[in-house]
């Protein structure tokens, strides 16, 4: 019997065996190198793609599993990049308090290297000096407690926007015969990227009926979407010259427009200030430019027109999503969970009443507002395993050694869902943090929402605020229900990660105005 392939690929079959061969034989080497080393534990990987088989379509969930065989700390190959996962509270305390300073540093996604958008970000860039500088301007000038309480009437704009455009979409949808059903995440976003917008700028910067999105909007959503495609460029660096799923160059192409409007925003304001025009307000864009006005600052740190704009940018794209898709999830939370959502309910109707509007200074007497939004934050984090670091240097970390240039993932979502730290660790119960100290600022390794340590989320205390701001206004302004013929504890809640983690069907929802 012959065999199933001519005489002529019998050299290409026998060289491909012999590369397995040889692939293998370095897999086996590099093990028991790696076993000198004391790397932490972790599944075997093939050649050349290591372990990136193992993680699956939602990577959080399927390393969460892998922690029962290997413990809460997990060592992975993915492609070529030596990866470390933290899995659990004692394991983020270790990693924050102990080795914040050589893990400072973060893995960029190829992505981002587009028009050398990372060397001019605040969130993806290297630790250095330049970086600090960034982040000091960042915390000190924009999200510093003074500016933000400065900016309350601001944000209240833009949430009595936000009820109005609900009020009269459900209504045309109720004219035209239908239930009154809304897609509530495109408000949310736009919501949240006129806030973003008015404290970078002082105004709105999308259409407030919005019928036709600005082309910075859609270039902005399109932009986002290319840059949360999961890259095998990432993972395979020799493939970064080829860029086989297009993904950097269409990343580029979107990047570069968006650059050129923010880029026209910035030149109109240097020419505004150079013209002697008073500004009623001094807004983060203003203090931006002030430090690049700064004749005496010198060197790589300097902070140059261009990277003033990757800054205006990177304040939108951080400020944006993250705070929307927090809503959408606390939201269909509430949904799933009527008991909590009437608890919040009667809460605000109580402290707040009906015959005013709940604003920021109600917030602090909300303490049912308050534990929600703790528990939205622990069952659902948008960054499911933060922003991935990097390490600086050789580590020593919980006995193991952790070579230079290894990838560290904190999976926020497997500590928030460990039964080691939570009671009853799957279900949606606001009251576990009624009389708990627990908090989400990152002193607290149970609950890492925002991060810990040098990289910290620098919006954090504006995202609360947002967030809580705006679920008591929609539970204060509307009676919320689901379709007829679908049932709370059915609302779909599977999760689609790419840049954030994102609901994988929109939340559609129907508004009874509560008037």
């Amino acid at each position: 019997m012959a065999w199933p392939w001519s005489s002529d690929l019998f050299p290409w079959i026998t060289s491909f065996f012999a590369v397995l061969l040889f692939f293998k034989f370095l897999l086996k080497f590099k093990n028991a190198s790696s076993k000198s080393k004391q790397l932490p534990p972790g599944p075997p990987g093939w050649p050349i793609i290591g372990n990136m088989l193992d993680l699956g379509e939602v990577p959080h969930q399927t390393l969460q599993n892998l922690q029962t065989k290997y413990g809460p700390v997990i060592w992975l190959r993915l492609g070529a990049i030596n990866t470390m996962v933290v899995q659990s509270a004692e394991a983020a305390a270790e990693l924050f308090k102990k080795c914040d300073l050589p893990f400072a540093d973060r893995k960029v996604p190829d992505s981002l290297t587009a028009l050398d958008y990372y060397q001019g970000s605040v969130a993806i860039g290297h630790y250095g000096d330049y970086w600090r500088k960034l982040r000091r301007i960042c915390t000190t000038e924009f999200l510093v407690h003074k500016r933000i309480n400065a900016s309350i009437a601001l944000r209240q704009k833009c949430i009595d926007n936000l009820i109005e455009w609900i009020k009269q979409d459900a209504e045309k949808e109720r004219k035209n015969g239908g239930s009154g059903e809304i897609e509530l995440d495109r408000f949310l976003f736009v919501t949240a990227f006129n806030v973003i917008g008015n404290l970078m700028l002082s105004r709105d910067v999308m259409d407030a009926k919005l019928e036709k999105a600005s082309e910075f909007f859609d270039l902005f959503l399109v932009f986002m979407e290319w840059t949360g495609k999961p890259n095998l460029a990432d993972f395979l660096p020799f493939l970064k010259w080829f860029d086989p799923q297009r993904i950097r160059r269409n990343s580029e192409k979107y990047l570069e427009r968006l650059l050129e409007i923010a880029g026209g925003i910035v030149k109109d304001r240097i020419k505004e200030k150079q013209s002697g025009v008073e500004k009623k307000t001094h807004d983060f864009l203003d203090a931006l430019l002030d430090d690049e006005g700064d004749h005496n600052a010198q060197g790589p740190d300097k902070l140059t027109e261009k990277n003033i704009t990757i800054v205006l940018l990177e304040m939108f794209f951080g400020g944006t999503e993250t705070t929307s898709s927090t809503i959408e999830w606390g939201m269909s939370q509430l949904l799933r969970n009527p008991d909590s959502m009437k608890k919040l309910q009667d809460e605000i109707d109580r402290v707040v009443g009906r015959d005013r509007k709940v604003v920021e200074s109600d917030l602090n007497n909300l303490p049912y507002l308050q534990a929600t939004v703790k528990e939205i934050l622990r069952l659902n984090p948008v960054f499911p395993m933060l922003l991935p670091r990097n390490s600086m240097q050789d580590t020593e970390f919980m006995g193991y050694v952790v070579p230079k240039n290894t990838q560290i993932f904190v999976n926020a979502w497997a500590i928030h869902r460990d039964p080691a730290s939570w009671v009853d660790p799957l279900s949606f119960k606001p009251e576990r943090f009624l009389d708990s100290d627990i908090d989400y600022k990152g002193q607290h390794f149970e609950l890492l929402p925002f991060g810990s340590g040098r990289r910290t989320c620098i919006g954090l205390t504006l995202g609360h605020r947002m967030v809580c701001l705006t679920l008591a206004s929609l539970v204060q302004a509307f009676d919320w229900s689901l379709k007829k013929g679908i049932k709370p504890e059915s609302l779909d809640m599977s999760e689609k990660v790419g840049l954030t983690m994102r609901k994988m069907v929109p939340l559609k929802v129907i508004p009874t105005p509560r008037e």
